[in-house]
């Protein structure tokens, strides 16, 4: 089944922001395009706002004129659901209400030709549920475009229980004809984007709620090292912390309170209280004009020590050890050894995140996972009471001679960076597991939905197929509420790799 014909006509139902955007990306690729709003008057709005669109593209040099004026003489507002009659796609971009959405279906079917595909925009509701109240659910497939729809080049193209592999390859197929880079899903709470990206904020809100760093430290970190566009903090700040815990509680609820899912309770105190974000002024952040920017803990200059000794090539932070030398301090091998940490001078050790705590050992700082050592411009230390000065200073001086700000949190098992990736990696391979979609559309759609640095499966062959396993493991270990314990998909990768690996 191929795209649909540039000469069939598309209609798009809500004409809010999202309904503007698709309507725009159809509208741009070539098609007719009918606008239909229940509320008087609202289409013919759009339609304005979507030409004023277009002429700013024009003006940016991103459009020709001649193809604008095409353009709008393609889009049309419609008065009446039977306008949209000879359309061979609809897109709806209604509220996120279930009934209201199986209502709108139902009066389709009645309007619009057998042939026509019926899609929905829904990024929280089951496409099953929906295509469940209509005579023939099999062409009912979710669209789920990312705002803004002309920008974002995400589509996840979600297939119901129900929906026919005719409907979601000719759903697949237009999308791509638009421009678009579709991934297929299949119908789960979340899709894929929604579903793995939630360690991202609830990770960073259970280190805040530990107390183990303030947001401005936790956002730093995750941009700084991890390589994250945004932090959690200002991300959800600007998504609004009321649309982004409502997403949450969606997922955690469609899995039945799974608590691996379970919403933050800071978040809804935010929420409770109002502060909302940048739309009310005040979140995490405070966004009003006169405030001051809030600034990451960085520890004050301390010393560099003259050496280290090497226990080991520290796995996935090997490349310390090359930035270490280059810094001109000396390492010393310790051939006896074959662990993976730092022993300082003064006979303190210095270890990267493991999902265990400091105040376990005599005398050891933590350093987060950074996506790539070089480049990161700043590194967490973590440490407990126990631990000496004169060792969480020299970790300190340490990084500092390589060039990095340097923040210290509490003694947080797994950290920040760390304990965010492993529980990405763990629930990417739980979903492709459980058939919601490849690796590689898994990847594609964090890439581009989220714009992460890596797709969960491009970490988890960076950092070694055991890394994200046992770190959770020994986290779980420490908190056995079920939160960290690994997935039985991600158990069978990194156990089924280590047996080749030893048969070898």
């Amino acid at each position: 089944m191929t795209a649909l014909d540039l000469s069939s006509p598309v209609a798009v139902v809500g004409t809010g922001t999202m309904g503007q955007g698709i309507a725009q990306v159809a509208l741009v690729a070539g098609h007719v395009v009918r606008l239909y709003d229940t509320v008087p008057g609202r289409a013919r709005e759009a339609a304005a706002a979507i030409g004023a669109r277009l002429d700013r593209l024009v003006e940016k040099n991103r459009l020709a004129a001649t193809d604008r004026d095409a353009a709008r003489a393609r889009l049309l507002p419609a008065e009446r659901l039977a306008d949209l009659a000879d359309c061979t796609l609809v897109v709806e971009a209604v509220l996120e209400q279930l009934a209201a959405k199986q209502d709108l279906f139902r009066g389709l079917e009645d309007v619009v030709g057998e042939d026509c595909l019926l899609a929905t925009n829904t990024s929280s509701l089951s496409v099953t549920a929906i295509g469940g109240a209509l005579r023939n659910p099999g062409r009912l497939v979710g669209l789920h475009f990312f705002n803004p729809a002309p920008l974002l080049p995400l589509v996840e193209v979600v297939s119901g229980h129900a929906t026919d592999v005719t409907s979601a390859t000719r759903a697949y197929e237009t999308a791509r004809s638009w421009g678009k880079t579709p991934v297929a899903c299949a119908d789960t709470p979340g899709f894929i984007v929604n579903r793995i990206a939630r360690p991202f904020y609830a990770e960073a809100f259970a280190v805040y709620e530990a107390q183990g760093a303030d947001p401005a430290t936790i956002d730093a970190v995750l941009r700084e090292s991890g390589g994250f566009r945004m932090g959690a903090f200002e991300l959800t700040d600007l998504i609004g912390q009321d649309v982004n815990e409502s997403v949450t509680h969606s997922v955690w609820q469609s899995f039945f309170q799974d608590v691996r899912f379970t919403p933050s309770l800071a978040q809804r105190r935010l929420v409770e209280s109002g502060r909302l974000g940048r739309k009310t002024g005040q979140g995490w952040y405070d966004h009003q004009a006169d405030a001051e920017p809030a600034e990451p803990h960085t520890a004050e200059p301390h010393q560099r020590p003259a050496y280290v000794v090497a226990e080991g090539d520290l796995g996935p932070a090997s490349e310390v050890l090359a930035l270490i030398r280059e810094a001109g301090i000396q390492v010393r091998e310790d051939e006896e050894d074959h662990g993976t940490r730092l022993v300082l001078p003064g006979g303190g050790q210095l270890a990267l995140a493991d999902g265990q705590t400091s105040v376990e050992f005599r005398d050891v700082v933590y350093f987060d996972l950074a996506l790539d050592y070089r480049k990161a411009t700043r590194i967490a230390l973590s440490a407990s009471q126990d631990t000496s000065q004169q060792t969480l200073s020299e970790a300190i001086g340490l990084f500092q001679a390589l060039g990095k700000d340097v923040s210290v949190i509490g003694d947080v098992p797994g950290m920040i960076v760390a304990r965010t990736v492993a529980r990405i990696v763990d629930l990417a391979h739980d979903a492709v597991a459980k058939g919601v979609a490849t690796e590689e559309d898994v990847d594609t759609a964090m890439r581009l939905g989220v714009n992460y640095p890596l797709g969960p499966f491009e970490w988890s062959r960076r950092l070694g197929r055991m890394w994200a396993y046992s770190l959770l493991d020994d986290l779980h270990d420490r908190d056995p509420s079920g939160r960290y314990a690994p997935s039985l998909a991600l158990y069978r990768h990194s156990y089924a790799t280590e047996k080749r690996e030893g048969a070898s």
